[in-house]
């Protein structure tokens, strides 16, 4: 929603896969929010230490606003939960070729669709997060992977 938490997580997870698999000078990677209240933010600081408990740094990330620029720049645009999916499909050009889906489409193993908010709740929240995040990302690379083998 505001791109401190959640998509930033994601962002700083999906870089570190895609890294660690060589992928990663051949992806253009980027986190956004719906609203732009916290536009030029840094990430939520207990995102940024959880995050940083797993290896991954969230710190050089800066929160910024979806555009209808980001249809033309990604072929990917993933949301968190159902609502920011809706608004993002409101934004969406009506000849955008790319994909616009949940995150955890990516994970059908796992029981939930939605990546939850952990801003107003505790630690555990941050966690979760990140554990759903890491499925997710680690499968969605796999798929691109394959995407990417299968273009001429």
């Amino acid at each position: 929603m505001g791109n401190i938490c959640r998509s930033p997580t994601a962002e700083g997870v999906f870089r570190r896969v895609a890294q660690r698999e060589g992928m990663l000078p051949r992806l253009k990677i980027d986190s956004a929010g719906i609203g732009n209240w916290h536009a030029g933010d840094r990430p939520d600081t207990r995102a940024t230490a959880h995050a940083q408990r797993r290896g991954y740094d969230l710190t050089p990330l800066r929160a910024r606003q979806v555009s209808r620029d980001d249809f033309a720049r990604y072929g990917w645009i993933l949301a968190m939960d159902r609502q920011n999916l809706r608004d993002l499909e409101a934004l969406k050009p009506a000849d955008y070729p790319g994909n616009l889906a949940l995150l955890l489409d990516f994970a059908p193993h796992i029981a939930v669709r939605e990546v939850p908010d952990p801003y107003f709740g505790g630690p555990q929240g941050f966690e979760e997060v990140l554990d759903l995040i890491e499925s997710a990302c680690t499968l969605l690379l796999a798929r691109i992977r394959a995407e990417l083998a299968e273009s001429p």
